[in-house]
């Protein structure tokens, strides 16, 4: 590699690292009221450890080591783990924490990883249902549990990844499917192929690593999985959450502020942040945002984050009301222009 490919990797490298700092600046999910990790770890890890914990993430291309793959670092004590979260570790965008969060929080989010994502690393019968999962399952159901089309007119196969799969399914359910499978899909038994040991093992792992924590109050993702989206127009005439009224005048102000860096002046996704941002920030004028997000479903995007975004939640940063104002500000500018209508 010559010299200045190498610079030029190594700018990009910072430069996704500053993205990730950046994203979440101010925000303190435990300030102020009860330690929630998942928060913490939604707000500040997850842009460059994904999701999941297993460092696919938008930052992993651009970050040289790549982040941590937790499902693999049964090797990594608490302690270390503490000790690289508040002091960060030389030679990678790793930086420490201890300016941003306080020693409770730390504490928190290191064990909120071990017992959420390092589980898989750390139990030998996971490990060997993720082995099982992938000579048996991943070939139907997706390398990440997503599933994928299904063929022959047949009921596609499950995606574990969704809000549905965690409420709906139990392990005894589960159990069930893969040991006799599924009539009307092409979800086969497996009694007669796998030991019972290890379609237990494959369920647990799918379970722990696949089947994504609860984002509730995190990712402003609704129960029905579709993000607040609307299944009728009348839905544009609701009012904001708790009776709040938006003022659109000093909500432009907080939108120019704080949301056009990424979303764009014009809300086109396209602000000066965008370039570094994977996936890129939401099209306000895109046809598909206009046609699904109220008034109740923007704030709460706001207010909440989004999941396997770098929208963070801004209610560790903003009140009720002036979430409401640039909610109401978006609402009239990009998604009904015009339309200021209530019921």
């Amino acid at each position: 590699m010559n010299r200045q490919n190498c610079l030029a990797k190594i700018l990009v490298s910072l430069l996704a690292a500053a993205a990730c700092l950046s994203a979440h600046a101010g925000e303190r999910p435990g300030k102020g009221g009860p330690l929630n990790p998942s928060a913490i770890y939604h707000n500040y890890c997850s842009v460059c450890h994904g999701d999941r914990g297993d460092g696919n993430s938008r930052a992993k291309n651009s970050l040289v080591p790549p982040p941590r793959d937790f499902t693999r670092a049964g090797e990594l004590s608490r302690d270390t783990m503490l000790t690289i979260v508040t002091h960060g570790k030389p030679g990678t965008a790793m930086t420490a924490w201890k300016t941003q969060l306080d020693s409770n929080e730390i504490v928190a989010v290191v064990d909120y990883i071990r017992s959420t994502f390092m589980q898989i690393s750390l139990d030998p019968k996971l490990q060997r249902g993720r082995t099982v999962f992938a000579q048996n399952c991943m070939v139907c159901h997706g390398d990440h549990g997503q599933g994928a089309p299904s063929s022959l007119g047949l009921i596609p196969p499950r995606d574990f990844t969704t809000p549905q799969a965690r409420t709906e399914l139990t392990r005894e359910r589960m159990l069930n499917s893969v040991t006799n499978g599924r009539p009307n899909t092409a979800m086969a038994g497996f009694a007669g192929r796998l030991p019972a040991s290890d379609i237990e093992a494959a369920v647990d792992y799918i379970r722990a690593a696949l089947m994504l924590p609860a984002t509730s109050r995190i990712s402003g993702t609704s129960a029905n999985g579709r993000g607040g989206q609307l299944t009728s127009t009348d839905g544009m005439r609701q009012g904001f959450q708790n009776g709040l009224t938006g003022d659109p005048g000093k909500g432009a102000k907080t939108f120019m502020a704080n949301c056009s860096t990424c979303h764009g002046v014009k809300g086109d996704g396209k602000g000066p942040r965008a370039y570094f941002i994977n996936p890129k920030p939401r099209d306000f004028t895109d046809r598909s945002f206009r046609f699904a997000f109220n008034r109740p479903a923007i704030y709460t995007a706001v207010h909440d984050g989004r999941l396997g975004a770098e929208m963070p939640a801004w209610s560790k940063v903003l009140n009720d009301q002036e979430i409401a104002d640039v909610s109401e500000y978006v609402f009239r500018r990009f998604a009904q222009p015009g339309n200021s209508g209530r019921k």
